[in-house]
C-alpha cells in the first residue's frame, strides 16, 4: 500500500469516529431507561463481591469489542449456525471474561426496560463503571449503539493488539481505527488494574525476541520475582499475576511509575517507553507524573475509543440476549 493509500485509510477512520460522536449522546436512554446506569452499578457491586477482577475484565471487554468492527457487541455472540465466535480468536479464547456479569446485567435492564439498552452499550457503561468504581476518573459516556448481527474471528485475530506488539504494529492497530498516540497511551494505562497470565511474559522472561536471553530492558529484580511465579519449566501457564504489583485492584497512575522503572509487565507495556525516539516516551513521562493528567486523557480516549464505528439509528438490533442475534 503506498503511502497515499494509507494515509486515506487512515483520515477515512477519523472521520468516522468524528461522525460516530454525532450520532451518539449521553441522556440517550433519559426518556426510555432512566435507571440504566444505577441498575448497571447495582450488578457490577454485586458481581465484584465474588470476583475482584471482574472491574478490569469488563473494561478490556469493551476494548476487545470496539477494535473488531466497531462497538457493536460482536465479541458476545455465540457459535451458531450463522455466527464463529470471535470468543474463540487467539486474543479472548481462555482470557477474555466477564460474559456472565454482562448476562446479568441484561436481564436486569430487560425486567426493568424490556428491549431497550443495547449490548453494545452495556459494555460501554459497565467499563465506565469499573473504572469509577476503582478509583478512576468519572465522564459522560455517549450512549445509542445498536447491536451488530455478525461477528468476525479473523478481525479478531488481526486486529486487536497484541502483547507483544512492538510500539510501530501497535501505532498502525490504533490507526486503523481513528485513534492516535495519546490514545494509545491513555488506554494502555488500563493495565493498572488486573491480572494476566503467565503465558504473555514467558519469553520476555526466558527467550525474547528468539535471543534465548531476557527482555534487557525487564529490570532484573522484577524478572526475579517473575520468574518465581511464571517458572521456565514445570510452571502454569495459565497463572495470574498482577498487571500492576504495587496496587493491583486500583484504577491509578502506577502502571506509568512501573514503565519508568522497567516494570511494565507486558512487552507492548514497556514499548512505550523503552522504544528509542519513542513519541509515546514523552506521554508516559507526563502520566507518570500526574494522575489528574492520565485521568483526563483516558476518559477523552475512552470516548473516542467507544465512538468507533457503532451502529446507531436504524442499523443493527437491540438484541434480548448479548449471545444470540435475534430470531436466532
Amino acid at each position: 500500500m503506498g503511502a497515499a493509500a494509507a494515509l486515506l485509510l487512515v483520515a477515512m477512520a477519523v472521520a468516522a469516529v468524528a461522525g460516530a460522536s454525532a450520532q451518539l449522546f449521553d441522556e440517550y436512554y433519559d426518556g426510555t431507561c432512566p435507571d440504566v446506569h444505577r441498575i448497571v452499578r447495582r450488578v457490577l457491586k454485586r458481581a465484584h463481591q465474588d470476583d475482584p477482577r471482574i472491574f478490569a475484565s469488563l473494561t478490556r471487554l469493551h476494548f476487545h469489542d470496539c477494535f473488531v468492527q466497531g462497538c457493536d457487541a460482536s465479541i458476545l455472540l455465540d457459535n451458531s449456525t450463522s455466527i464463529v465466535s470471535e470468543k474463540f480468536a487467539a486474543p479472548n479464547n481462555n482470557s477474555a471474561r466477564g460474559y456472565p456479569v454482562v448476562d446479568a446485567i441484561k436481564a436486569a435492564l430487560e425486567e426493568a426496560c424490556p428491549g431497550v439498552v443495547s449490548c453494545a452499550d452495556i459494555l460501554a457503561i459497565a467499563a465506565k463503571i469499573s473504572v469509577e468504581l476503582s478509583g478512576g476518573p468519572r465522564w459522560r459516556v455517549p450512549l445509542g449503539r445498536r447491536d451488530g448481527t455478525t461477528a468476525n474471528l479473523t478481525g479478531a485475530e488481526d486486529k486487536l493488539p497484541s502483547p507483544r506488539d512492538n510500539l510501530t504494529t501497535l501505532r498502525q492497530k490504533f490507526a486503523d481505527v481513528g485513534l492516535d498516540v495519546t490514545d494509545l497511551v491513555a488506554l494502555s494505562g488500563a493495565h493498572t488494574f488486573g491480572r494476566v497470565q503467565c503465558q504473555f511474559v514467558t519469553d520476555r522472561l526466558y527467550n525474547f525476541s528468539g535471543t534465548g536471553r531476557p527482555d534487557p530492558t525487564l529490570d532484573a529484580g522484577y524478572r526475579a520475582l517473575l520468574a518465581k511465579s511464571c517458572p521456565r519449566r514445570g510452571g502454569n501457564s495459565s497463572a495470574l499475576n498482577d498487571l500492576d504489583p504495587t496496587t493491583p485492584d486500583t484504577f491509578d497512575k502506577n502502571y506509568f511509575a512501573n514503565i519508568e522503572v522497567n516494570r511494565g509487565f507486558l512487552q507492548s507495556d514497556q514499548e512505550l517507553l523503552s522504544t528509542p525516539a519513542a513519541p509515546t516516551a514523552a506521554i508516559v513521562n507526563r502520566f507518570a507524573i500526574s494522575q489528574k493528567a492520565f485521568f483526563k486523557s483516558f476518559a477523552r480516549s475512552m470516548v473516542n475509543m467507544g465512538n468507533i464505528q457503532p451502529l446507531t439509528g436504524s442499523q443493527g438490533e437491540v438484541r434480548k440476549s448479548c449471545r444470540t442475534v435475534n430470531g436466532s
